[in-house]
């Protein structure tokens, strides 16, 4: 079923019914997207009947106005006849390298804590050393099928899941973020069946479900989990980071996530955890 964040993508490419689409998915009348762009009401509504071929840059313009992800925007310029203006190669293309050197540098000034880069979908693309340290005292990752995708680890029983404290919170917390963390706060097709595979692990459990994690619960400063080892809980809170204004569909795309200890037992925990893995 659509929500606020989930509208079924027209069939086709026409112009006009993808334009319509957009206006729909972000709540905006012809009338509020004439005032966001200059153009007249009249000529948007043209536009979406196929009277009227705009121009590429009245595209880009209603595009920004509406605040459509890079990977779309090409979508619209193609539909509009226009060539596709932001490249959409592979995140570790050649294009990429210095965005990929800045990643490096931020996963390797962050340890000995966990750090990671996801793409869209959450499938782990980079890490320090410290991610794979500090999870493989929970679980065999070696084991996980190929690309690891750090939800998947999280719910699945045989994964992090039974090492998470208070799971129903957590649970929800993170569904949560899928809807808003989303590029352009758009759920496609790939991020449905995510979800749908993520509800597959919930056992019939109460508490959390996509409409609920959809409700108007604001999103905290920061977002907390525990981890038991041993007994004793350890504490993180995560910020999550993106390329600042990018020109590039990959470079959109990219997710950092630190994770940064709670507590001083935490702390202390990662500093005994590097001293034993650098004997």
């Amino acid at each position: 079923m659509p929500t606020q964040n989930s509208i079924a993508m027209p069939p086709g490419g026409e112009l006009g019914v993808l334009l319509r689409h957009w206006r729909d998915l972000r709540g905006k009348s012809q009338f509020d997207l004439s005032l966001d762009t200059g153009v007249s009401q009249r000529h948007i509504s043209f536009i979406e009947i196929g009277r009227s071929v705009p121009s590429r840059q009245m595209l880009i313009d209603i595009a920004t106005a509406l605040d459509i992800p890079l990977r779309d925007r090409n979508t619209l310029l193609m539909a509009g006849g226009y060539a596709p203006i932001y490249p959409d190669g592979a995140w570790d293309g050649p294009e990429m390298h210095s965005v990929t050197k800045a990643l490096e540098r931020i996963l390797h000034q962050h340890e000995p804590f966990p750090a990671l880069v996801m793409d869209r979908y959450w499938n782990v693309l980079m890490t320090n050393k410290a991610a794979p340290r500090f999870f493989g005292c929970f679980t065999d990752l070696s084991a996980r099928k190929s690309p690891r995708n750090m939800l998947h680890l999280m719910f699945d029983p045989e994964g992090m899941r039974p090492f998470i404290a208070d799971w129903p919170t957590v649970a929800e917390s993170l569904i949560q973020r899928v809807y808003r963390e989303s590029v352009g706060r758009v759920v496609d097709d790939q991020i449905k069946e995510l979800l749908a595979a993520l509800l597959a692990y919930h056992d019939g459990e109460p508490g959390w479900t996509p409409p609920k994690a959809m409700g108007a619960r604001s999103a905290t400063p920061v977002i907390p989990i525990g981890f038991i080892r041993n007994g004793k809980v350890l504490n993180y809170f995560s910020m999550v980071t993106t390329v600042g204004t990018p020109r590039a569909v990959a470079a959109q795309e990219l997710r950092i996530e630190c994770m940064f200890p709670a507590d001083e037992p935490t702390e202390a925990f990662h500093l005994a955890l590097l001293n034993d893995d650098s004997r």
